[in-house]
């Protein structure tokens, strides 16, 4: 009898050999190795903040407005809500920008802007902040003569746009061109096609990159001095004249006093600060996560 070309071998226990065994238990050790090496930092990082400044923190720090410099007590009642107006106004700005900057270079690629969009979005990533900061200030602060919380909205969403936009981009690459083809073929117009399908499949990458966006600018002091300057009071009206505050401002004060009770609050500052960007991560992941 003619024996089969192909003969089975069958691996000792049923499973994978030893050798490929190693090597899967070496590649996943590798990985949980880099995993560990890259969270290590941010681990450190919220240790430290924990331990100098948890002590700092009450009811009245997010009650009470601050104190003047020396003095002990106080709050940051009117620097979170600040920021939270700022960095709101700044999002709108550059998630919009960004976006339909994003869509335009992926699904637009023909178009003869393409190229002019591409290359301001480059040249925008490679802008330092605080020159972001010296344009809003060129654009408002010295048309108008006084200080103003839109102005550090904008200065802030011009540094949200580049990462939103290449982000965008990046994700709606990985979108695949069968489903765009499908929503054609449906005879569906193309924008029809970007906005209910690709965006959609697109959603979680895109918000990703909005979250990056944000928790890159959310701790951005330079533009602020420029713009925003900061107060010792309530202002919720970011077009007023009267500036506005901001955590990142109040950081860079009490860190740079002279005053040794400033500097814990410092701490309690940046603190706060990372905890906002961390729990409006997550609402924002649990809010869009799919059903």
């Amino acid at each position: 009898m003619m024996s089969s070309g192909v003969r089975s071998n069958p691996v000792k226990g049923g499973g994978l050999s030893s050798g490929r065994r190693f090597k899967n238990s070496l590649m996943a050790g590798l990985m949980v190795l880099a995993t560990l090496i890259v969270l290590t930092p941010l681990l450190l990082i919220f240790y430290f903040l924990i331990v100098n400044g948890i002590q700092s923190i009450n009811w009245d720090t997010f009650t009470q407005l601050p104190k003047p410099e020396g003095e002990t007590g106080g709050g940051f009642a009117n620097a979170i809500v600040g920021s939270v107006i700022i960095v709101g106004m700044a999002t709108v700005m550059g998630v919009i920008v960004g976006i339909g900057g994003g869509v335009m270079i992926s699904e637009y690629r023909e178009h003869p802007m393409v190229p002019a969009v591409r290359l301001i979005s480059d040249v925008l990533s490679g802008i330092p902040a605080i020159v972001m900061g010296l344009v809003a200030y060129t654009l408002i602060i010295a048309e108008f003569k006084t200080f103003r919380g839109f102005a550090a909205s904008l200065a802030l969403g011009f540094i949200m746009i580049p990462i939103v936009v290449r982000t965008t981009e990046e994700v709606l690459k990985l979108v695949p061109q069968t489903v765009r083809e499908a929503g054609l073929a449906l005879g569906l117009p193309k924008w029809r096609v970007i906005y209910s399908i690709i965006l959609p499949a697109a959603r979680s990458g895109i918000i990703t990159g909005v979250m990056l966006a944000i928790s890159r600018v959310s701790g951005e002091a330079a533009p602020l001095l420029f713009t925003a300057l900061g107060s010792q009071f309530w202002q919720l009206n970011p077009f007023s004249s009267l500036g506005m505050a901001a955590l990142p401002l109040e950081i860079y004060n009490r860190a740079n006093s002279p005053f040794p009770s400033s500097l814990p609050l410092a701490y309690a500052a940046s603190l706060i600060l990372v905890l906002m960007v961390f729990v409006t991560t997550l609402v924002a992941r649990i809010a869009t996560r799919k059903k």
